[in-house]
């Protein structure tokens, strides 16, 4: 089948009788146009069906007014917070955004990336995968003067920024608030520790303990993914330890949700037994029960300030050219599944 011609602003131009450069600067809502003559022009390109071409303009003036988001998955309310956050400041400047997500997969993250810089587009935000080993494949953007800002998972490039919160205090606050608690015997659940925002976790974890006297067990770590196999798996080995822990910090919610569904499906006490902390304050902390206690981690934030900080860069109103780290506020928040009444 044979597409239908497009209309051009020759054709808008003809049919009103005037010339194509007052058709184009009516289009662009020039000031030059009177508003009589602008109106006309838009009603009638309307009428007859004429599409803008943006890729050509966006070849003429070195700009696509396009953002690429790279995230590692998409089935998180984590990055879905984020997105909405970059989605709202980008939509009020005036940039459509472009989201690719890896899988975990460094090699799709590579494509992605090499997707995004031939579509041309003017800014690139990006949480890296598990398996990301190096950060070659953002390279051709930086040639390129196209800014990039990392969030969450990042790892430190030259000349670009970072959006995160401060993971080893995190970390501490966490395991700090088990041992207030009473908590002597503590199990570190979490990812893969080649990404720093999991290395900076355990390290906080490490800290507390330290500070408390607590020596740290090898067996007492636990690293997997972010699965709900890897809730449920953790539980599993948490029940088979000998003196039983007391107390778990999980580095994701969701993990921790089937974690402790699992010890409470085999008799343990929630708190009273074994004291439950995770990480992001996910709706599904609300809906355990009891509820669950959990660091607050502010993805619409974090999204807001990554995408805000990009758009100022294009703009000309701050400077990327040098490796600076933005840390946002962060905070425990208490409920049911660690607070013991009295601290045993």
């Amino acid at each position: 089948m044979n597409k239908s011609k497009e209309v051009t602003i020759y054709d808008i131009a003809k049919e009103l009788n005037i010339a194509a450069s007052t058709v184009s600067r009516g289009l662009q809502d020039s000031p030059e146009i009177g508003k009589k003559t602008k109106k006309l022009i838009i009603e009638t390109a309307e009428k007859m069906g004429y599409r803008a071409n943006l890729t050509a303009r966006s070849l003429r003036q070195q700009q696509t007014e396009t953002i690429g988001v790279i995230v590692h998955e998409l089935n998180s309310n984590f990055i879905n917070s984020v997105l909405a956050g970059i989605e709202k400041v980008t939509t009020e400047a005036g940039y459509d955004i472009l989201i690719a997500h890896s899988s975990e997969s460094y090699l799709k993250e590579v494509a992605n990336a090499k997707n995004l810089f031939h579509r041309r587009v003017d800014g690139v935000i990006s949480s890296l995968s598990f398996e990301t080993m190096d950060l070659d494949h953002f390279k051709p953007f930086a040639e390129r003067n196209v800014p990039v800002v990392f969030f969450d998972r990042v790892e430190e490039a030259e000349n670009s920024t970072a959006v995160v919160i401060d993971n080893v205090k995190c970390g501490y606050m966490a395991t700090r608030h088990l041992i207030d608690q009473g908590c002597k015997r503590i199990v570190h659940v979490t990812a893969s520790l080649k990404r720093s925002v999991y290395s900076q976790r355990f390290e906080g974890y490490r800290k507390a303990l330290a500070e408390h006297k607590i020596k740290f067990a090898d067996n007492f770590l636990i690293i997997d993914d972010l699965s709900e196999r890897a809730g449920v798996e953790a539980a599993m080995k948490i029940l088979t330890m000998r003196p039983l822990p007391d107390g778990v910090f999980v580095t994701n919610d969701f993990v921790a949700a089937f974690c402790m569904r699992t010890l409470k499906g085999h008799g343990i006490a929630i708190p009273d037994t074994i004291a439950i902390v995770g990480f992001n304050n996910d709706p599904i902390c609300k809906l355990m029960e009891p509820a669950m206690s959990s660091i607050e981690y502010p993805g619409r934030d974090i999204g807001e300030i990554a995408a805000r900080n990009l758009i100022n860069h294009l703009k000309g109103l701050n400077d990327m050219n040098r490796t600076n780290t933005i840390t946002v506020r962060s905070e425990l928040v208490v409920r049911g599944s660690s607070q013991r009444s009295k601290g045993k």
